[in-house]
Order: C-alpha cells, then structure tokens, then sequence
C-alpha cells in the first residue's frame, strides 16, 4: 500500500483545531527533529546506506525557490518505505559524488544497474560513485527530445499563421477588404489547427481519437515536414516499445540514423549525434527494459507533499519528514 505524507495544519478542518499550533506542536515535541542526529547538514546531503540495492534510479528535483537536489533511490521500493538512498543538495557532480562517498564502498558495489537521463551531470555522479554499475538511460528521456524537435517545428509553423492570420485582419492595403478566415474540414481555422495539434504530436497514432486523427490528416497534408518529424519520432518510440534484442535495436537505430541525416532536420541530428555518443547506455535499456519511472514517481510524491505544504520554507524540517516515511 502507499504512503502519502500530509501536512499537520492539513487536519485543522476535520477536527476543529488550530492547524498552524498543531504543526508546530507537532514539529518541537513529538516528532523527535530537535533530537535529530543529521540536522546540521541536512539541507547539503543525507544519506541511508540501507537503502542501497541492485536496482537503483538516479534524478533531480526541486525543492523551493527552484533548488535542485539530486535524488538517489531504490527500485524495489516501489516508492515506499527504502526507497530514499540519498539526496544531496545541488546537480554538480563533485559535490554530489563526495557526499555519496559517505554511503561505504561496499554498499555502492552492491548496486547492479542504475538508470538515468542524459545529463552529462548524472552520468559523471554515477561513473564517480557506482564506477562498476551498468548505466541505464531511460527510454522516456530520449522520446521527449524526439517530441521536443516535432513541436519545434510545429510552433514555427504556427508563428507563422498567426502573422499571416493577423494580416489578413489588417485587410488589404489597397482596398481595405477583410478577408475571410480559412476554415478546414474539421472547423478549425490555420492556426487553430497547428495549436490543437500539440497533444496528438505527443502520442502513438495507435492511441488518437477519431477526431485527432481527423485533425492529424488534414495537418499532415499542409505540413508534409511536420509529417516526416512526427514519422521519425514514431519510429524512434516503435524501436524501443517493439525490439525485443539488443542487436535488433542496434541495427534499427543504425538505419534511424541515416533516415535523420537525409531529412535535414537540424534538430533530429542533434538528437543523433546524442543519441551516437550515448548508444552503449541507451541499448542497455534492451538487456533489462528498465527505466527510470520509479524516480519519476517518486519525485512526484516528493513535488505533492511540498504541494500540500503550499511549499517549503524549512528545507530541513521537510527533509527530516522525508526520511521518515520514506527512508
């Protein structure tokens, strides 16, 4: 079963008492934080070599006032009690390493697979602090970018008939006639049609809805280069939720380059060229499938417990909350 941290002020209205006395009663006398041994450097770096195990996830999160702090947790867990290893305040990676060093030597080989984004940072945290553990990237990660360079191209687009939407308005300089909007089958108008395309961009056209594909036809037949990202992008997310071996993947993401290259997307290139320097990470993802879901969850329990506290002015006290219901 899940745990959900709460917030003491949050029961003021279920039992008629002050909730702000309650919390801080409940902060100086019962919870045990004035007695708490790590307090001192708390806000820096706290970690629970119990938690260490085989499968492990590593990302960031924000606290308040957009501080990043770097998460390490455990998989099997599932995002209840274990499953905070450690959480160090920051993303720079000598300053999480040596503060990971304070988890022993023996505990850190224990650690078989860790997955991760692509940031150059976490890669160095983990090569520095899991030397001899399997890196992971996470397929999810590497789709976003995908989608990310599709909108790039379609917000340009949009721009675009928004300008020309707006001279139209205008009229014409000569005569000052206004002319009609262009409405297309489905109702919407040119740029109505480009900025109701954006969620159906971000799924598997397996999953649109008859009017979403109703709406991507008629997109796709005005914007054939919107057509041929989105068609890239979707062969990228078959390549990872289809290939069942390493070496299948391997071959397809070989031919997937070459497809990028001659589509003269700058932005698609760039991704391949990350992907390339990547690769050896992103294909381990096929020995075990794993991602790093679990990490994301888990931030997000992290980001509605900070929601309930209408955010975090004691980065401590929040901390030594944390470590209760989930260390």
């Amino acid at each position: 079963m899940d745990t959900y941290p709460i917030a003491a002020s949050s029961l003021e209205r279920y039992y008629y008492t002050d909730g702000h006395q309650l919390e801080r009663q409940y902060k100086e006398h019962l919870s045990g934080y004035e007695d708490w041994i790590d307090q001192e450097h708390a806000d820096k770096w706290l970690v629970f070599p119990d938690n260490i195990g085989p499968n492990m996830s590593i990302d960031e999160t924000s606290l308040s006032d957009g501080e990043l702090y770097t998460v390490v947790s455990n998989k099997d867990a599932h995002g209840r009690k274990g499953a905070l290893a450690a959480i160090v305040w920051g993303t720079k990676a000598e300053v999480v390493a040596d503060a990971l060093r304070n988890i022993p030597l023996e505990k850190r080989q224990l650690v078989e697979e860790i997955t991760l984004d692509l940031s150059p940072s976490m890669r160095s945290i983990v090569q520095r602090s899991f030397p001899k553990t399997e890196r992971t990237i996470d397929r999810f990660h590497i789709q976003q970018l995908a989608s990310d360079a599709i909108q790039e191209i379609r917000i340009g687009h949009r721009w675009e008939a928004l300008k020309a939407d707006h001279k139209r308005k205008l009229g014409d300089p000569d005569t000052g006639e206004i002319l009609p909007p262009e409405i297309f089958p489905n109702g919407d108008s040119r740029p109505q049609l480009l900025a109701r395309s954006r969620y159906l961009l971000f799924k598997s056209y397996e999953k649109w809805t008859d009017s979403q594909k109703a709406r991507a036809k008629i997109l796709f037949h005005e914007y054939p280069d919107i057509k041929l990202a989105y068609n890239l992008a979707e062969r990228l997310r078959q390549v990872f939720s289809k290939c069942p071996r390493r070496s299948l993947a391997a071959t397809r993401l070989a031919k997937w380059y070459r497809d990028v290259e001659e589509s003269g997307f700058d932005s698609f290139r760039v991704i391949a060229r990350t992907f390339f320097d990547n690769e050896k990470e992103i294909l381990n993802f096929f020995d075990h499938r794993a991602t790093n879901a679990s990490a994301e969850s888990f931030n997000a329990k992290i980001k509605a417990f900070r929601a309930q506290l209408r955010g975090v002015t004691d980065v401590k006290y929040f901390l030594f909350r944390l470590q209760n219901i989930y260390a």
